[in-house]
């Protein structure tokens, strides 16, 4: 029975792999959209394009080397990248492009989602790992990421790390993925909402007053500037890179940069709602992959928090303006899909003993038929 059940294993482990391998070309078509369609924009309204693209490609590039190092060294890979994102973080505290908020957000864009990287890489390294004290070290070392970020400075770092780290403990209880993945969906799309309904100023009185208070009047007002590009232009938008030119706190010398501080105000200003819908299949993409994902649910839903944390920060802020960002992101999830290769080669070897033990059956059963005559 266990000979024949191996097979069907090995059977079901392929087909896994087939779709996970339909997930990957899907991700790969998307982004190759999202660079064609920032070209088009460009072309139509003109712009600078080069933004964007390096962002996609910084992404397409960590998952590719994130699939790599996952299969290789699930558990030194994504350590390697916690400690890379921490020590981000705490050299360049500035790195956010813009002004800096003053409000009790904190220094919201790349020093947050560093540090939400970071937290879930960790997260990710601590389940991967076997042994009982090893795993505990690396939940410690998730948990100082939270100490990190208050050091820091970034009260959006310690919300964001503390959430992934809590979200990860209490991945031990929930069984099915994709629950917990539709979950992270809802809640970026919450918070997507939340920022759109900021900028058209279509909130209640006492809930618009708090979350403007806490995003600041610079932030709100380039924000209501993006929705309103973003409705003189639903198709195209004014181009990639050209907010700055086209913003009206920008003619009255308000304007500090050329960025809203909100990646889907920014798409939805420069590329129209084609761009806001692209860069919302992105993310589902990211979901979907993790979904397919061979990782154990603990690893796979540690990386969807830090990625959903991330998207959070994104809507409030410029993290994916930073190269660094774009990067550790694919590579958190490219760590999270990897298959690593010991599991392949039981599974391989698995098959084998399975094949020889089917052919030695009939033989051992033709010899005992024929034995008594």
């Amino acid at each position: 029975m266990k000979a024949s059940a191996t097979p069907a294993a090995a059977t079901t482990g392929g087909r896994a792999a087939e779709r996970r391998g339909g997930a990957d070309v899907g991700g790969m078509a998307i982004l190759a959209v999202c660079a064609a369609w920032a070209l088009i924009t460009t072309g139509v309204r003109g712009g600078r394009p080069d933004g964007v693209l390096l962002a996609i490609l910084a992404v397409a590039a960590g998952y590719a080397g994130g699939r790599v190092a996952g299969a290789l060294l699930p558990v030194a890979a994504p350590c390697v990248g916690a400690l890379a994102g921490v020590g981000l973080a705490a050299a360049a505290p500035h790195v956010t492009p813009g002004p800096v908020s003053s409000s009790p957000l904190g220094p919201i864009g790349a020093t947050a989602a560093l540090l939400s990287l970071a937290a879930g890489a960790a997260c990710c390294a601590a389940w991967s790992a076997r042994g009982a004290a090893l795993r505990a070290g690396l939940r410690v070392f998730a948990a100082g990421i939270v100490l990190a970020a208050a050091l820091l400075g970034s009260t959006a770092g310690v919300i964001a790390c503390a959430g992934i780290v809590l979200c990860s403990l209490a991945a031990a209880l929930v069984r099915s993925r994709g629950l917990g993945l539709s979950g992270f969906a809802v809640a970026a799309a919450v918070v997507t909402g939340l920022a759109w309904a900021v900028a058209r100023g279509a909130l209640p009185e006492g809930l618009r007053s708090s979350l403007e208070g806490q995003l600041g009047p610079y932030r709100v007002r380039v924000w209501q500037d993006a929705e309103g590009l973003a409705g003189a232009h639903p198709a195209l938008g004014v181009g990639p890179g050209r907010f700055g030119d086209a913003a009206p706190a920008a003619a009255e010398g308000v304007l500090v940069d050329d960025k809203p501080h909100s990646a889907l105000l920014q798409q939805g200003a420069e590329q129209g709602f084609v761009g806001v819908a692209l860069l919302a299949a992105a993310f589902c993409w990211l979901l979907f992959a993790l979904w397919r994902s061979p990782r154990p649910t603990q690893v796979v839903l540690s990386a969807g928090a830090a990625l959903t944390a991330l998207a959070g920060v994104a809507t409030v802020g410029n993290a994916l303006s930073v190269t660094s960002v774009t990067v550790g992101a694919g590579l958190l999830a490219g760590i999270a899909t990897a298959r690593p290769l010991h599991e392949e080669a039981q599974d391989t070897e698995s098959t084998e003993d399975a094949e020889d033990a089917a052919r030695v059956r009939p033989a051992r059963s033709r010899g005992g038929r024929g034995a008594p005559g």
